[in-house]
C-alpha cells in the first residue's frame, strides 16, 4: 500500500479545497428546515459551489445522481436528494465533497431539525465527540488503528453501534485514497501515520444495531432496524504536531 504524502504546495491546494467544502457544508446546513425538500437543498449546494469556483466531487461519481449526499433519520449515508420534505424532529446528515483545481475536500455533519428526543440528540453528540477523539489520535507516529480504536471506544461506552461496513479514507488528488480508516479496531495496528498524509475521518454511528443494508436505488444505506444514524466527517492533515483540521467550520465544528 502506498499512502500519498503531500508536498507543501499540494497541501496548500488541499487547504483551499477543504476550506470550500466546509463553506458549502455550513451553507447547506443552514437550509435544513421543516418543509424544504432534499432536492432543493442539493440544488442550492450546487449553486453555492459554482459561486465559490468549485464543483461537486460526488455528482456522477460511479453514477451518483446528486451534488451532495443527504441522508435522513435511518439513512446512514449516500442518500439521494429528491422530493422528500424535511420534517420537524428529523436528523439530516449532509455529506459534501468538492473539487478545486484537481484536489478534493470532503466533510459531513448531521443536523437536528428542531428539538430531538434525548437519546437521538445524544447519538449526534457522541458521534461528533467520537470524530474529535479520532482526530486527536491522528498524530505522526501513531497508527490508523489508534484513530479507529479512539472512535469505537467513545461510541461503545455510550451504548451506540459503529457501522462496520463503511470506512473513512485518504483523500487528495482522488476522492478515495489509501489508507482505509475503519471506525473500529485495535490501537497499535495498521498503517503508521506520517506528516503530509491527508485523511477523511468519518464515524457513522447507529442508535441500534450496527447492521446496515442498501436500498433498491443502489446508493442509500439504511440501518437494518430502522433506528436513527448519525454521520460526522472532517478532512485532516497529519503534521509534526497536532493534526490540522482542513475542513474546520466555525459555526458547526
Amino acid at each position: 500500500m502506498s499512502i500519498p504524502i503531500k508536498k507543501p504546495k499540494e497541501i496548500e491546494k488541499m487547504r483551499e479545497a477543504c476550506r470550500l467544502a466546509g463553506k458549502v457544508l455550513e451553507y447547506t446546513a443552514s437550509l435544513v428546515k421543516p418543509g424544504v425538500t432534499t432536492g432543493e437543498i442539493d440544488k442550492a449546494a450546487a449553486a453555492h459551489m459554482a459561486e465559490l469556483g468549485c464543483k461537486s466531487a460526488f455528482l456522477g461519481y460511479r453514477g451518483f445522481p446528486g451534488n451532495i449526499c443527504i441522508s435522513v433519520n435511518d439513512e446512514v449515508v449516500h442518500g439521494i436528494p429528491g422530493s422528500r420534505k424535511v420534517q420537524y424532529g428529523d436528523v439530516v446528515a449532509l455529506d459534501v465533497g468538492v473539487i478545486k483545481d484537481g484536489w478534493y475536500g470532503d466533510n459531513a455533519l448531521t443536523v437536528a431539525v428542531g428539538m430531538l428526543e434525548h437519546n437521538v440528540q445524544q447519538l449526534l453528540n457522541v458521534t461528533q465527540n467520537a470524530l474529535m477523539m479520532g482526530i486527536a489520535a491522528a498524530r505522526e507516529g501513531n497508527r490508523v488503528g489508534d484513530i479507529s480504536a479512539s472512535i469505537e471506544e467513545e461510541v461503545v461506552a455510550n451504548g451506540f453501534s459503529v457501522v462496520r461496513d463503511l470506512v473513512g479514507h485518504g483523500v487528495g488528488k482522488t476522492l478515495h485514497e489509501d489508507p482505509q480508516i475503519p471506525n473500529f479496531g485495535r490501537r497499535g495496528t495498521k498503517e503508521r501515520l506520517k506528516a503530509g498524509m491527508t485523511l477523511a475521518i468519518e464515524p457513522m454511528v447507529n442508535m441500534g444495531t450496527a447492521s446496515v443494508k442498501t436500498l433498491a436505488d443502489r446508493w442509500t444505506v439504511v440501518t437494518a432496524d430502522s433506528k436513527p444514524s448519525a454521520h460526522f466527517e472532517h478532512t485532516i492533515l497529519i503534521t509534526k504536531g497536532e493534526p490540522e483540521i482542513l475542513t474546520w467550520r466555525e459555526k458547526t465544528l
